[in-house]
């Protein structure tokens, strides 16, 4: 996969020189209590120089530690198959909170927090915070969600009313957005105030709940008013591109997170009931130079929604989200993001790491 796609995937890939919580005597406290011989350890490109330290430390704790190298975008990859296949007792998943998924062994997740203070990027920003309006709706990734009640309680004392959505399943905490799940920014309010690093996830923001949101980096300081109309327009232009198609890949993936195999016959009935010819592709990681010498016009992508938004340009054939197929065949006619939604979820899970 090019460089440039695991860079945009991976927010963790982006801020390599920043310290994240790995608790190393908490997880060891974890493995002892599983009896863990030896363990696999997942991360993002972010963190691999925390995992290999982390491997040294449970190896002088008696712990046999093996890292996997295949890049992981998320909680919706966990490396559980390839655990069990190598005799391992646990699964150790840097970087993401707990997604409810089957695993095949026993997986500790560890959201690795940022070392950083995001009320004091608050305050910088407090002016154009004001911009929102009086009620605003909280949202942050995994890596801040830790000082999410403290940012609150520091808007609040400046006058706001902040909502801090409950979510769905798919999530772990209140609050938290995923770049395939904006549940928890769903609620009345007069705009939303994301605070994490890049671009998608506020950008999914404006789409997902067609409110103003502004995004403020805790890392950099700066904020960013998201102009979510420049992109639209250049995901109409991809359907208008697949307007001639008349053959159609519909590409569902076998990473668990992802795997939406109903949704994708539901495509694949679709595309055929309106005389076009479609087929049935799976695969793990999705790219387009894996699909080469394919005779199909254009691609429908059933996995991970960024996959198809994210990496088009990479793609020399038109690549659509499931919604933008249904506007291509006259279905639909205001633009949907394309989101993996939960069931109503029972319980939080602990701010720190969880065991499954």
């Amino acid at each position: 996969m090019p460089r440039l796609l695991s860079e945009v995937f991976n927010p963790l890939f982006l801020l390599p020189f920043m310290l994240h919580e790995i608790p190393k005597e908490e997880i060891l406290n974890e493995l002892r209590k599983l009896r863990a011989k030896r363990v696999l350890i997942q991360s993002p490109e972010g963190l691999r120089k925390e995992a290999e330290e982390l491997a040294e430390f449970l190896e002088d704790n008696g712990i046999d530690a093996i890292l996997h190298g295949e890049i992981n975008y998320g909680a919706c990859d966990p490396a559980d198959y390839e655990a069990k296949l190598l005799n391992c007792d646990v699964l150790i998943h840097l970087g993401h909170s707990y997604m409810k998924l089957h695993l095949e062994v026993p997986t500790i997740f560890v959201p690795a927090f940022a070392k950083v203070n995001v009320v004091d990027a608050l305050k910088e920003n407090i002016d154009e915070i004001r911009k929102l309006g009086r009620k605003i709706i909280l949202v942050t990734t995994a890596q801040h969600i830790h000082q999410l009640k403290e940012a609150r309680e520091f808007l609040e004392r400046m006058g706001f009313l902040v909502i801090i959505g409950r979510g769905d399943s798919r999530i772990a905490w209140p609050g938290q957005v995923l770049g395939c799940n904006y549940s928890s920014a769903k609620e009345d309010g007069d705009g939303i105030l994301f605070i994490g690093s890049g671009t998608f996830h506020p950008l999914g923001l404006a789409i997902s709940t067609k409110k103003r949101v502004l995004a403020i980096n805790p890392y950099s300081g700066d904020f960013k008013w998201i102009d979510w109309e420049r992109f639209i327009r250049k995901r109409w232009a991809q359907i208008a591109k697949a307007y001639d198609a008349r053959s159609f890949g519909v590409i569902v993936s076998t990473k668990k997170g992802q795997l939406r195999l109903a949704e994708a016959k539901r495509i694949l009935k679709l595309l055929r009931e309106h005389g076009r010819r479609a087929r049935l592709i799976v695969m793990n990681d999705v790219n387009y130079y894996k699909l080469e010498g394919f005779p199909f016009d254009a691609y429908v992508v059933v996995a991970c929604p960024r996959i198809a938004l994210d990496d088009y340009e990479a793609w020399r054939k038109p690549v659509l989200t499931p919604k933008e197929v249904e506007i291509l065949l006259g279905l639909r006619e205001d633009y949907e993001f394309d989101e993996i939604l939960g069931g109503e979820r029972s319980g939080d899970e602990p701010i720190g790491i969880s065991v499954h």
